[in-house]
């Protein structure tokens, strides 16, 4: 069994890496500008005629996060692709976050408190919970902080010119 330190240590350094998944890719647009901009879905509409994933979700993002993430997590010792693999699932559930709020008729960028950070955050903990060695509690807990932080940060980094959008 596992002592509460090191527990909350590594459920510390997964926050962290779900933070930094989700924060390099606005990263790569402050240093790289338009370059490489390219929209996951193309510019494709779905059946319903609206985007499918929306203009902000770009292949620059995608790749930020991936090699991003995967290097700081080899860093912390939790290994490259543990890194590379976190980072997937949690642009995965970006992803579907953006598909989900563009049938809601939500426009790019708008506002989905909860949808916005749950399943990107929770979908790679729970995809690799075992992996992990994490409980489902802490990926409940894990995912409210992520949220938390978040809604708490986002005002912030709008204000220091790192978000499109306060929230």
């Amino acid at each position: 069994m596992q002592d509460i330190e090191t527990i909350l240590a590594r459920d510390f350094i997964l926050l962290a890496l779900l933070g930094a998944s989700n924060t390099l890719p606005i990263v790569a647009r402050l240093l790289l500008k338009e370059r490489l901009e390219t929209p996951v879905d193309f510019n494709r509409n779905f059946l319903d005629g609206r985007p499918l994933f929306g203009p902000h979700k770009t292949w620059r993002g995608i790749a930020a996060s991936l090699w991003g993430t995967a290097l700081l997590s080899w860093m912390v010792h939790m290994g490259f692709v543990t890194g590379l693999k976190l980072a997937l699932f949690s642009m995965t559930g970006d992803l579907v976050s953006s598909f989900l709020k563009r049938r809601m008729n939500l426009k790019s960028g708008a506002r989905a408190t909860g949808l916005d950070q749950s399943i990107e955050s929770f979908l790679p903990l729970a995809v690799m919970k075992d992996q992990l060695g994490i409980s489902w509690t802490e990926c409940l807990g894990i995912t409210i902080l992520f949220t938390m932080l978040e809604i708490i940060l986002s005002p912030i980094f709008y204000r220091l010119g790192f978000r499109r959008h306060p929230y």
